[in-house]
């Protein structure tokens, strides 16, 4: 994990990758858990059997809104801003999901600062966030992520 000790440290890498995660697998019980909280049971997330024979992918993938998810997760995990007393997301743009995440597979995110705005009691942070497969040719989830942080 990576940390910050201040927003000053932060702003001084503006366009640079700051933290890239560590590997998550993508286990089918997470999928069926994300299929169960969102009532998306569509079959080529959750019908192993149909998916063998029917699915392009082989297999049954992860939902696109389940990678999307773990984004806050593996942010967590790689990268630490230690003044911040609280920091929240405030939202996304440009989310895509060009390739597929097959169960069994693992992800990781890697995290570009792009931009640095001062807001009242704090600053808002732009992100680019690329999450890839391992051993994928193309990310599985690219999107521009929104924090707000406190001081």
């Amino acid at each position: 994990m990576r940390e910050f000790a201040s927003l000053a440290e932060m702003q001084a890498l503006v366009g640079q990758e700051l933290a890239v995660s560590d590997w998550l697998e993508i286990t089918q019980e997470r999928v069926n858990l994300f299929a169960d909280a969102t009532d998306d049971h569509q079959w080529i997330h959750v019908d192993q059997e149909r998916c063998a024979r029917e699915s392009p992918f082989g297999g049954p993938v992860a939902h696109g809104y389940l990678t999307l998810s773990l984004i806050s997760g593996l942010f967590g995990r790689a990268l630490r801003m230690v003044d911040a007393k609280m920091v929240v997301n405030y939202g996304l743009n440009k989310v895509r999901f060009p390739a597929p995440v097959p169960v069994g597979s693992r992800v990781r995110a890697r995290l570009t600062l792009q931009q640095v705005e001062s807001i009242e009691g704090g600053a808002q942070l732009e992100w680019s966030v690329v999450v890839e497969n391992e051993g994928g040719a193309k990310p599985v989830c690219v999107a521009e992520l929104l924090m707000r942080r406190y001081s």
